[in-house]
């Protein structure tokens, strides 16, 4: 094999890594959510400091990846509070649902990258979030395998 067709790698060279996807849907958040996304901005414009003075190329050239993301995500961002004297769900809400079982589950309706189920933070598009919104309190809604009924609504901003 003749040597115009090898490669070879060049120390400077980085491979060029995918762009993280921003989606097409709406860039909904919260206070906390906007919040979250200049921290994240923060962390990783510290990070890319670190990885220059340590000339650590790989790192570099992922932090600028999510730099480019986050501050993609910043400029896009629609803050979004509940509208105030409403009795149904919108996107803000904290709303307590009862299972079948009679267990009490509590979801904040949030943005996209302030999701985080496990503390019951879940995205506006998420399926559950959308039997919810635009319910009221005693409503029944399709979650999970099962229905449960809406027990409280609340406009908190926990989270």
């Amino acid at each position: 094999m003749s040597v115009a067709f090898v490669k070879e790698p060049n120390e400077d060279q980085v491979e060029a890594l995918p762009e993280r996807d921003l989606g097409t849907d709406p860039n909904f958040v919260t206070p906390s959510g906007l919040a979250r996304l200049d921290a994240e901005i923060a962390a990783n414009e510290a990070a890319l400091e670190t990885a220059r003075s340590a000339n650590d190329k790989i790192a570099v050239a992922m932090i600028n990846r999510d730099l480019r993301y986050w501050r993609a995500r910043r400029s896009t961002a629609q803050l979004t509070v509940p509208q105030a004297g409403t009795d149904v769900v919108q996107f803000g809400h904290r709303v307590a649902v009862r299972r079948p079982d009679g267990q009490v589950q509590s979801y904040r309706i949030v943005g996209i990258d302030e999701a985080d189920p496990t503390r019951g933070l879940i995205s506006y598009l998420s399926p559950l979030a959308r039997q919810l919104v635009g319910k009221e309190e005693g409503d029944i809604v399709r979650a999970g395998p099962n229905e449960a009924e809406i027990v409280s609504i609340t406009a908190e901003e926990a989270g």
